[in-house]
């Protein structure tokens, strides 16, 4: 259980750094309140570890030779590809404006998901 909620927080710590450093990723509306958009992003975060969960590992399956092709950098892609599905079904709480701020973005998220959970999960 443990686990979980870390990865929680790191990815919900990770969605608002993404907001917060790509142009093209926003978080509701800007006249929201801070209690509205810190309960968009934990939202977010919630359907955005539902698609890594359910989603991301088939479309690994199925590129698994494109990421030993490209020695795993296609993973990048992928990342991308499971932000923009995640501001789809976000719908307008969080939008995500093309393939290069989702690719920016995933960068961002993989890199802010790896230190927090570092930081955090100290087993």
């Amino acid at each position: 259980m443990t686990n979980l909620l870390i990865k929680f927080i790191a990815n919900a710590l990770a969605l608002a750094a993404a907001v917060w450093l790509v142009g093209g990723i926003s978080l509701g509306d800007e006249g929201t309140d801070t209690g509205g958009r810190v309960l968009t992003l934990v939202i977010v975060a919630l359907i955005f570890g539902l698609v890594n969960l359910f989603v991301k590992p088939i479309l690994q399956f199925f590129a698994l030779p494109l990421l030993i092709l490209t020695l795993g950098l296609f993973a990048l892609v992928i990342n991308a590809l499971m932000l923009m599905l995640t501001g789809w079904l976000a719908g307008s709480s969080f939008q995500v404006d093309g393939f290069w701020s989702a690719l920016l973005g995933g960068l961002v998220i993989s890199i802010v998901t790896w230190a927090v959970t570092s930081l955090l999960d100290r087993d």
